[in-house]
């Protein structure tokens, strides 16, 4: 997609912080980090979201996500680590090419990248999965 930021950015058009790169994957950190070390991984394919992106290029980025992961735990030391991929405004998706934050956690580091558990009966979630199973 010619007007995209990250299709820019994954493609060296656009000067960045860069940690990791190969054939198909760019990994930047991010400009607003959510902790130190934070940071995304781009392919350099354009795929707007998960529903677009296939499943070998999807199984690729989580595997560049482990790699550098293991780098994050070892030279920064954080104790945990998240990773996060949104799609579509209402999960938090600000920019519709897909991308796969790796969030390096720190014991009392401040963020609160988790959700409030709600309480469904067992006939309701019963429902819920005949709906998705397709029963």
């Amino acid at each position: 997609m010619e007007n995209c930021i990250f299709c820019k950015i994954a493609n060296g058009e656009i000067p960045t912080n860069t940690i990791y790169e190969d054939e198909n994957f760019r990994v930047i950190l991010d400009n607003g980090p959510a902790t130190k070390g934070h940071a995304l991984v781009l392919p350099k394919s354009h795929y707007a979201d998960l529903f677009e992106i296939p499943e070998d290029v999807a199984a690729g980025a989580v595997k560049v996500a482990k790699k550098v992961a293991g780098t994050m735990k070892e030279k920064l030391s954080c104790d945990g680590l998240n990773l996060v991929q949104n799609n579509g405004e209402a999960a938090g998706q600000t920019v519709m090419h897909f991308h796969l934050h790796i969030i390096p956690r720190y014991k009392d580091d401040g963020q609160h990248i988790l959700w409030k558990p709600t309480s469904l009966s067992a006939e309701v979630l019963e429902e819920i999965r005949k709906t998705i199973a397709g029963e």
